[in-house]
């Protein structure tokens, strides 16, 4: 099977778990934008403004996470699922931000790329240019939507609870990552603790999430 062939199989194969396992391929309308325009111009800045407004986050580091979080839940849910180096660097990838819809990603070209670690790093910087979050509640978000994407690969019966877990802690094992959080035991299930917090408590009507360390 080609390269081609591969990505796009393994893309139809999870899509059907739920609508943030879609993720579709191929140059859009003119409303998109290049991944690189995350990386310079005002793009960035002027969509996590557009969040603080949306969410009524008086923070910016709080709209800057809700951002990420958002950008690595339709990333990372999918390529969680489907265990095979999609390429989802900038430069592969066509992004879109509306209040009614919030935030759309797809891939270019359906190829295979470096670790996820990679492919995301040059989106850390650049948020944190704009605006003063942590890196670490940062990568925090990454893995809280891997495990989350676990969970669902879990309950689609893709994997035992066991496999999950193991592949997650593996993935925790070095860094960005190793500093995200825990998974706890849980028979049958996919529970994960993260160390640290997304913020989404501090916007208006926002709680605190299911693996929130501030949950107790």
């Amino acid at each position: 099977m080609s390269e081609f062939a591969e990505v796009l199989e393994a893309l139809r194969r999870v899509r059907g778990i739920n609508p943030f396992f879609a993720l579709d391929v191929g140059r859009p309308d003119e409303t998109w934008l290049p991944g690189t325009a995350l990386l310079d111009g005002p793009a960035l800045k002027t969509t996590i403004d557009a969040i603080a407004t949306r969410y009524k986050a008086e923070e910016p580091r709080v709209a800057a996470s809700l951002f990420f979080l958002s950008y690595t839940a339709r990333l990372l849910s999918p390529l969680t699922a489907a265990n095979i180096p999609i390429d989802v660097r900038p430069e592969n990838l066509w992004w879109h931000y509306d209040i009614a819809n919030g935030l759309s990603v797809r891939i270019d070209l359906p190829r295979l790329g470096p670790p996820v670690p990679e492919a995301l790093e040059p989106v850390v910087k650049a948020i944190q240019r704009v605006t003063p979050v942590a890196r670490g509640l940062l990568w925090g978000n990454a893995m809280s939507n891997i495990a989350g994407a676990l969970k669902m690969v879990v309950r689609a019966r893709m994997l035992t609870a066991e496999e999950a877990e193991q592949r997650g802690t593996e993935l925790m094992s070095a860094p960005p990552f190793e500093q995200a959080g825990e998974f706890i035991p849980f028979p049958g299930e996919v529970t994960f603790r993260r160390r640290s917090c997304c913020l989404y408590y501090r916007v208006a009507a926002g709680g605190k999430c299911g693996d929130c360390p501030l949950v107790k």
